[in-house]
């Protein structure tokens, strides 16, 4: 009696392969987002550590504008000169001598005016610029303060008197510097608070404006700029 393969066994062959096949896909399909879900939380983690850098850097840079205003304070009787080894320019560096002829303007961070050549940079490191390509900027002659290490970052800063060339603004006409509105008024009547219908600043003649710029260097090579408008 001879006994023929049932045609159910021929069948299963074919259909243990296919399973096989599925089974090995789901498990790359498995291994690939997996792969994925690590490289996604490296990231998180990366980013979420870049903030907390920046965030410190930043608090660095509020104490360093404090020191820049305490020498203002402390050089209150010769603030119209220069005194470039202290940071410190009585003028915007964006106009010549004459008050009159334009610069070049200042590109404070290297990256405000990156898509023109004709910007002056500021030599934050000593080092003439020697990050810059040379050719992609026109001018580097403004020098910085140091400001000391602030929570274990490098602070700097430069102090730009916001008028038109160096000199005393009270007795030189022709020097124009950017000041506060004058009021007629006795006081602030809200401190803190500026709005049109208050009078929202002191009364009496007031001095010009300084802008105090601070670059803050900080762990994994985080860079912070902060400006900073005063006057007294």
């Amino acid at each position: 009696m001879q006994i023929r393969p049932s045609n159910l066994s021929r069948r299963q062959s074919p259909q243990r392969g296919v399973s096989l096949l599925f089974a090995l896909l789901t498990l790359v399909a498995l291994l690939l987002a997996t792969l994925a879900l690590v490289r996604s939380v490296d990231t998180s983690t990366l980013l979420l550590g870049n903030m907390g850098f920046k965030q410190d850097a930043t608090s660095s840079a509020d104490q360093a504008a404090r020191q820049a205003i305490d020498w203002l304070t402390a050089n209150s009787a010769s603030l119209n000169t220069d005194a470039a080894s202290s940071g410190y320019y009585a003028s915007t560096q964006e106009l010549a001598a004459d008050g009159v002829t334009a610069k070049p303007p200042i590109d404070v961070t290297g990256r405000q005016l990156a898509a023109s050549n004709n910007r002056q940079l500021i030599d934050w490191d000593g080092n003439t610029c020697q990050s810059a390509t040379t050719g992609t900027y026109n001018g580097c002659t403004v020098t910085t303060a140091d400001a000391g290490t602030i929570n274990n970052n490098n602070a700097r800063f430069v102090i730009f008197r916001l008028c038109s060339k160096p000199g005393n603004y009270l007795t030189d006409a022709s020097i124009s510097c950017a000041k506060p509105i004058s009021s007629s008024g006795a006081s602030v009547t809200k401190k803190g608070e500026m709005n049109y219908a208050e009078q929202p600043f002191a009364g009496g003649a007031s001095g010009p404006y300084y802008r105090i710029v601070v670059r803050v260097l900080g762990a994994r090579n985080t860079a912070s700029f902060t400006e900073t408008i005063v006057h007294f």
